[in-house]
């Protein structure tokens, strides 16, 4: 996707008041601890903060003394980032699929948060994920999870009979293009795209683009219920049924 095409930058206000400088509750309770744990990378390393939007992960990880890149796609969420950021963070806008992005360029690692559902296609990304991985660099994903959190086709369902909270699925196997309304085009013919495909495409794109899975992980919702007569159901669901998965993956040529 060209920078601005699927219309992030229209919809980069909305975003970043969605997220905010420190990221959502998620953000900083689950995602960036967990992927930071699975990068594994030392001080002084360099990282890659793939479709960084306004940063959020990349100042994270600045605390932790790597040395960081954030690319995205959208020059206003890279605008954000800018100036929030840390002068020693070098964030670039560019298309993560391109050939060429970043070229000549390697990292110790990459990650890449709750975007590669908003991503048409995956070889490109990946190829290039390959490319600017270090002998022994890891790449970590993560995602809401594409069993149980697909955009109007799951849904929390309620069974009275046995009081339990249970998770209605109405599609998984077909790939599936989904739009999504967001400010400010909630009542217009714009919108961006979501983009559901089953875990094996993920797994045989990764593959194909020379890169090894070596660890996976699947993230439960941290959140608890108010008491009342369903607290201990839906708290017992959001334990059993994960909100968010992570994959992590290296060069087949690392052995």
């Amino acid at each position: 996707m060209e920078p601005g095409s699927t219309l992030w930058d229209q919809a980069a206000r909305w975003y970043d008041a969605l997220v905010g400088s420190h990221g959502t509750d998620y953000h900083r309770k689950i995602l960036m601890p967990n992927a930071s744990r699975l990068l594994g990378l030392k001080k002084g390393d360099q990282v890659l903060d793939l479709a960084c939007g306004q940063g959020v992960f990349s100042r994270y990880l600045f605390k932790s003394r790597y040395e960081v890149v954030g690319l995205d796609a959208s020059e206003e969420l890279v605008a954000f980032a800018r100036e929030r950021s840390d002068k020693s963070i070098r964030f670039c806008v560019g298309d993560a699929g391109k050939t060429g992005v970043l070229k000549n360029e390697t990292f110790s690692g990459a990650a890449c948060i709750l975007a590669l559902q908003n991503m048409e296609k995956l070889d490109p990304v990946f190829r290039n994920v390959a490319r600017w991985l270090e002998p022994g660099g890891r790449f970590v994903m993560v995602l809401t999870h594409p069993c149980f959190r697909i955009p109007r086709q799951t849904h929390w369902g309620w069974d009275g009979a046995k009081k339990m909270e249970y998770r209605r699925i109405d599609l998984y196997s077909t790939p599936t293009r989904i739009p999504i309304l967001t400010p400010p085009f909630a009542k217009s013919k714009d919108f961006t795209w979501t983009y559901h495909r089953p875990l094996q495409s993920y797994f045989e794109s990764l593959f194909r683009s020379g890169l090894c899975v070596d660890a996976m992980e699947e993230w439960q919702s941290h959140k608890e219920s108010e008491p009342g007569k369903r607290a201990r159901a839906e708290n017992r669901a959001r334990k059993e049924i994960p909100l968010f998965i992570a994959v992590r993956a290296v060069h087949k040529s690392s052995g």
